[in-house]
């Protein structure tokens, strides 16, 4: 069996990580797998890359300027949606042509368009379609937040200026996926059972087979160390009670950044003898602007490209917070866990399937400073924190290990797209 993994990205994001572990878990387990995408970042003889750089950046403008002229010529939300007008014809490749399952996943932003997703779901190859955010279930948007309107029909759009219209540009670009996906058979994965749930409402994918499997992750890297070795080399206080926050950009608002910001204020209120006791640990583009917002130390550490610095950070911490607003089943979360560390996130999107409240972190309400602060104090001062870090690193190797992964995967490849 040939796998051909296609994501936008090869490292960048996190559709792009968990698809490259993914590729990482079916080489382990014996499958011919190779990745294909737009950007590569390495010098991988597993990952190839596709179209010339001009094509590529020519076809991502395009997509731009149609979405910026049918929002009213406005820059909000531009990068919220994406409608799929351009992009490279991959069918003609022979990386292509030799798999015999294709595996699509995230492939926005001008990489891959509707006409050649119909393409390659008229290919007659098995096609498998991981879903890591809503984009293949809506016609524009990649999170729905409180619309409903693609269980239905998209139109009047939340995303577009002034509402959108009855026939704006969710309302075109849903009817031609519609198009694309009808008489064609694909197998959808959502990586949460939320999403899985979404999915399972929508007007576009009813006649589609869906089902959930969790993103794969190397427990053998990903594992509890020595933390004061892991605060040496990072050149962290061995001394302080540590949090970690991180985002590919901080100052996303998706990221919950307010909401952090709040708490910390919030924690720094209610418990004093923190401002001594406690600091911050940030990483991720931009991470060095948090220092002037918020009542602690903060400890930049930067964008982490290398994934055993990524688990020396984790191992140098007590908790992992996430006021993510927008999320299906975060990465960080689960990289977190596997080191031992205890997460503490709002209730939204996939994260309480990963977090158990009180056995291995916290789930706070949704959008409540205040309870995401009680979560981080609760933890901090939890008697049974030791267990609370072994229930942590037992739920990921529970769930969501490469092998354990892979072999879903490997069976879901085996029954292909035929299923109803």
């Amino acid at each position: 069996m040939r796998v051909l993994l296609i994501n936008t990205s090869e490292r960048i994001g996190g559709a792009a990580v968990a698809c490259s572990r993914l590729l990482e878990a079916l080489t382990n387990c014996g499958v011919k797998a190779k990745m294909l995408v737009r950007d590569k970042q390495s010098d991988s003889l597993s990952v190839v890359t596709v179209g010339s750089k001009w094509h590529m950046k020519l076809c991502f403008l395009w997509e731009r300027f149609t979405i910026w002229a049918a929002n009213r010529f406005s820059r909000k939300n531009l990068f919220a949606v994406d409608i799929a007008n351009a992009g490279t014809d991959v069918t003609r490749l022979p990386e292509f042509r030799e798999a015999d399952v294709i595996h699509l996943h995230w492939v926005n932003q001008g990489f891959l368009s509707l006409k050649q997703l119909e393409k390659i779901l008229a290919s007659g190859k098995r096609v498998v379609w991981t879903m890591h955010d809503m984009w293949p279930s809506t016609a524009i948007c990649h999170h729905a937040r409180q619309c409903t309107r693609y269980r239905e029909l998209c139109h009047h759009c939340p995303y577009l200026q002034g509402g959108g219209s009855a026939t704006d540009l969710s309302y075109h670009t849903f009817l031609r996926k519609q198009q694309m996906f009808r008489g064609h058979r694909v197998s959808l994965v959502a990586c949460s059972h939320w999403l899985e749930g979404l999915a399972k409402q929508s007007a576009l994918l009813k006649e589609q087979h869906i089902t959930s499997i969790p993103n794969p992750l190397n427990t053998r890297l990903f594992k509890p160390n020595n933390p004061d070795e892991a605060r040496t080399r990072l050149q962290l206080p061995l001394e302080k009670r540590l949090i970690l926050f991180g985002s590919v950009k901080i100052t996303d608002k998706r990221k919950g950044i307010d909401y952090l910001i709040e708490a910390c204020r919030l924690l720094a209120e209610n418990h004093p003898q923190l401002r001594e006791q406690l600091g911050v640990v940030v990483f991720g583009n931009g991470s060095e602007q948090l220092a002037a917002l918020l009542p602690f130390p903060v400890y930049a550490v930067g964008y982490l490209s290398e994934e055993a610095r990524l688990v020396d950070v984790y191992n140098a911490v007590d908790l992992f917070v996430t006021p993510s607003l927008e999320e299906n089943l975060p990465n960080t979360i689960m990289e977190a866990m596997a080191c031992g560390t205890p997460c503490v996130g709002f209730q939204i999107g996939g994260i309480p399937e990963m977090i158990d409240h009180g056995e291995n972190g916290y789930v706070a309400e949704y959008k409540s400073s205040e309870d995401f602060a009680r979560g981080i104090h609760t933890l901090l001062s939890a008697p049974n924190y030791s267990e609370l870090c072994r229930q942590a690193v037992r739920k990921v190797v529970t769930h969501y290990s490469e092998d354990a992964v892979a072999r879903r995967y490997i069976q879901l490849y085996a029954q292909g797209s035929l299923q109803t």
